[in-house]
Order: C-alpha cells, then sequence, then structure tokens
C-alpha cells in the first residue's frame, strides 16, 4: 500500500489523447466509486491512465485499475506517472491475477477419434471388472457367512429388508396399478377397431407378467435404492467411518454389503409379485370399465388363456436385477471421496448406471427366452 492520506479522490475524464488523470486516493474505501467513474468512460477514447497525483493506492485500487475492461492485461491502456512504490504494487497485483487457460487444442483427426474411443472403452472394460469385483466380494462374503453365521448380521438384513422392500410396497403398487390402466385403455383403443376385445387380457397378462412388472419395478428400486445405497456408504466413507471399521477389524463387505445386496435379493421377487397383482387388478378395473368385461370374465380368460411359464419367465428375472441394483449401489459408494460434490455425482451415477444395466439385462432376456422359445 502507497503512503498518503485518504481525503478522497476525482477523475477527469480522458482529453486529446485518450488520457484519464486520478487524483486523491484510490483505496478499498473509495474502490468502488472509482470503479463505476472508470466504467462509465467510454473505452474507445481511454489509452492512457496518469496516476501522478493518486497520494495512496492499495491493493484493490491496484485491481480496479488492472481489471479495467481488461485493457491493462492485455496491454491496451497504459499507467504513466506512477511512483515507484505505486509501480511495484501494480505489478505484484498483476503477477497475482489468474490467467485465463487457452482451451485444449481439440485434433479432430481420425487416430485421434480412435485414441479417444480407445480410451472410453479401455475406461468401460475397468468399470466392469470393478462391479464384478464387487460382485465376487459379495459372494465370497456371504459364503462366509453361512459357514459361519455368527458372523451374520441379521438385524441389518430386517432394517435393509423394510427400507428396501416394505417402504417401497406403495409405488410400486400404484406404479403397476397404473401401468395396468394404461395399457387396458390403449389396448381395448386398438382391439375394439377388429372386434378382438377380449384379447386385451392376453395383452394386459403377458405384458405385464412377463416384462412391465417386473422391468417397472427393478427402475423404480434402482432409482429408490441405488442412490440410498450409495448415499449411506458415501457418507460413511467420507466421515472415514469405513477406515475406522477396518481399524477395529470389521470387514466393510460383511457388514455392508451382504445386509443390502441380500435384503435386495429377497424382496425384488416379493416387490415383482406385487406388481403382477396390482397391474392385473388395474387392468381388469379398466377391462371393466371400458369394455364391460366382468371381473369372472377376466379371471376365466386370464387363467386359460396365460401360461404359467410368462410369470416365471418374469420372477426369474428378479435376483439378477436386484444383484445389478446393489452391486452399482454399493461400488458407486464406495468411490466416494471427502468431498460433497462427490458423493452427488456418485450417487446420480449410480442411479443411471443401474437402470441402464437393468434395461441391457432385461433385453438380453427377452432374447434368450425368445431363442429357447420361452
Amino acid at each position: 500500500m502507497t503512503n498518503g492520506d485518504d481525503s478522497g479522490f476525482s477523475v477527469q475524464p480522458a482529453d486529446d489523447d485518450g488520457t484519464v488523470r486520478l487524483s486523491g486516493a484510490l483505496t478499498i474505501r473509495t474502490v468502488t466509486e472509482v470503479r463505476n467513474q472508470l466504467k462509465a468512460l467510454d473505452p474507445s477514447t481511454l489509452r492512457r491512465i496518469d496516476l501522478s497525483s493518486v497520494s495512496r493506492l492499495d491493493t484493490a485500487g491496484a485491481w480496479v485499475l488492472l481489471s479495467l475492461n481488461g485493457g491493462a492485461e492485455t496491454g491496451q491502456i497504459a499507467f504513466t506517472g506512477a511512483s515507484a512504490e505505486a509501480e511495484s504494487l501494480l505489478n505484484s497485483v498483476q503477477q497475482a491475477l489468474p490467467k485465463p487457460e487457452a482451451p485444449p487444442a481439440h485434433d479432430s483427426s481420425f487416430s485421434a477419434w480412435l485414441g479417444r474411443f480407445g480410451q472410453r472403452v479401455y475406461s468401460g472394460l475397468m468399470f466392469l471388472r470393478a462391479l464384478t469385483g464387487y460382485l465376487g466380494i459379495f459372494l465370497h462374503r456371504l459364503a462366509r457367512a453361512i459357514r459361519h453365521p455368527s458372523e451374520f448380521k441379521l438385524t441389518s438384513l430386517v432394517h435393509h429388508c423394510e427400507e428396501v422392500g416394505l417402504k417401497a410396497v406403495p409405488i410400486v403398487a400404484l406404479m403397476a396399478f397404473l401401468i395396468g390402466v394404461v395399457l387396458a385403455f390403449q389396448g381395448s383403443t386398438q382391439l375394439r377397431q377388429f372386434g378382438a376385445e377380449v384379447f386385451v387380457v392376453d395383452l394386459i397378462a403377458i405384458s405385464i407378467l412377463r416384462e412391465l412388472g417386473i422391468l417397472l419395478t427393478a427402475i423404480i428400486v434402482a432409482g429408490r435404492t441405488a442412490s440410498a445405497f450409495t448415499a449411506a456408504i458415501g457418507s460413511m466413507k467420507m466421515r472415514e467411518e469405513i477406515d475406522a471399521m477396518r481399524t477395529l477389524g470389521l470387514d466393510p463387505g460383511m457388514n455392508l454389503f451382504v445386509p443390502r445386496i441380500l435384503a435386495l435379493l429377497i424382496m425384488l421377487p416379493i416387490l415383482g409379485l406385487i406388481a403382477n397383482i396390482a397391474g392385473l387388478f388395474g387392468g381388469a378395473l379398466m377391462a371393466w370399465i371400458d369394455l364391460g368385461i366382468s371381473p369372472a370374465m377376466f379371471t376365466t380368460r386370464l387363467v386359460e388363456g396365460t401360461a404359467v411359464s410368462h410369470v416365471f419367465v418374469g420372477l426369474v428375472k428378479a435376483p439378477i436385477f436386484a444383484m445389478i441394483v446393489g452391486v452399482v449401489g454399493c461400488h458407486a459408494g464406495m468411490q466416494v471421496q471427502s468431498n460433497a460434490e462427490s458423493l452427488g455425482r456418485m450417487t446420480s451415477n449410480a442411479v443411471v448406471t443401474a437402470i441402464f444395466a437393468v434395461i441391457v439385462a432385461d433385453a438380453v432376456f427377452s432374447i434368450f427366452f425368445a431363442r429357447i422359445g420361452i
């Protein structure tokens, strides 16, 4: 800070050669008004700033001068009449100002694109490898819990069954009921054109029992439970509770992964059954209202025209979907770093990854069952 009084300041507008003269104190007390007056000047006529009459200058005033329209940083505005002390202060502030970073050059050649594509493929393979590793950890700890039941946390399992299963029943049932209503309404609209309204029962039964019931249930559970797993484990990681568990000789795989994933394995098939029942009920209700198909006729057509294999095809997917959601959620939680931004990013990544993986797995199941004729 230069010496002098703090008696005030004045700004003399630019003369014919583009010189603006400042006088008085340019400090943190006057910097706001000085900045406003300098900003009000016409940048096209501003060439020099005369500091010979400035009695006092601090770092705030130097910042205002240097940041004026970006001119001083690019050499368009020159400072004249500054004392040696003011010149030194301006140089120090100039060096401390952040330098704009030039954007990295984007190579659009085919070889560069191929290199970036290869890096993404490699990252995806490493991610799949990490998920496979966490699946192996779960299976190993589960086998150890079977051999040594005293190490298994039954209380934790019951708690997570309630969280991922019981508390999800309302939203799963409501979703499936509305899906059944929509299927019945849209199906009846199309089938009525051909006088085949009765086949709406087959449409509802096959769609819900084979695909939509368990798939939409898994998607809801993925959005609801994968994020919860990531947030819970990630918060423990942020607070170094997992490190404390290892210090105390407690295995995070046994205490954190096994109860959560096992609870999903138990509850997702049950939620799938609930979704199937609610979806059929919604479809039957809409068929009764819109087509006049009575509940007795709907039930008869459902029993006679729907094979048990459709129920089997739907429910056999549930354990795989549960494993996917649980492993993705636990893996994302363990990748959280020691900041809240990382926790939020990994939570959203877990939801997106789990939903995407569930849909891909369902597509693979559909192709597989079509090939074997089920």
